[in-house]
């Protein structure tokens, strides 16, 4: 079995999916620790411009970032279906910690078998798809499934998170 077919086959599993503008997405279910309705950010000075600020989360303080601004997509005005999906990362200290990410709309979730991945497709050089876990099939769709750890860097958040 190749690198990229034991990746998939740990691929496999339930996926929270979502949209950032006309693309889909999607994150393992197993990171997702809740689903918020967008809420007032605080934001914080001298952060990279992804990283919309924190929001205190029953007692928590909890860094979000702008997925859109990250993809380096365009920014859009939120609506009633933006929100936050708070997510485990994992520290280089094996900490998890959580992260909230603005996102345009949930979608589902959804049982996305090893059969209907596929490893990410090379960009060559220009592009980074390190983030990549895979494509999945989805009918005639394919959703971007995400590895949260490498699309958000915990050595950059740290210095926001408050024990």
């Amino acid at each position: 079995m190749s690198a990229d077919q034991e990746n998939i086959t740990h691929s496999e599993g339930k996926y929270l999916t979502f949209t950032l503008g006309s693309e889909g997405f999607g994150l393992s279910i197993l990171r997702v620790r809740e689903i918020i309705g967008f809420m007032k950010i605080t934001l914080i000075p001298q952060t990279a411009e992804y990283v919309k600020g924190v929001i205190n989360l029953r007692g928590k303080v909890i860094p979000v970032v702008d997925l859109r601004l990250r993809f380096d997509m365009p920014a859009t005005t939120h609506t009633e279906r933006t929100c936050i999906i708070v997510v485990e990362i994992s520290s280089p200290r094996d900490e998890v910690l959580l992260v909230g990410i603005v996102v345009d709309a949930v979608s589902e979730v959804m049982n996305i078998k090893a059969q209907d991945i596929e490893p990410p497709p090379s960009f060559g050089g220009d592009m980074d798809s390190q983030y990549i876990l895979g494509m999945a099939k989805i009918g005639k769709d394919v959703k971007i499934l995400l590895d949260i750890d490498r699309v958000i860097s915990s050595v950059e958040l740290t210095p926001l998170h408050q024990d």
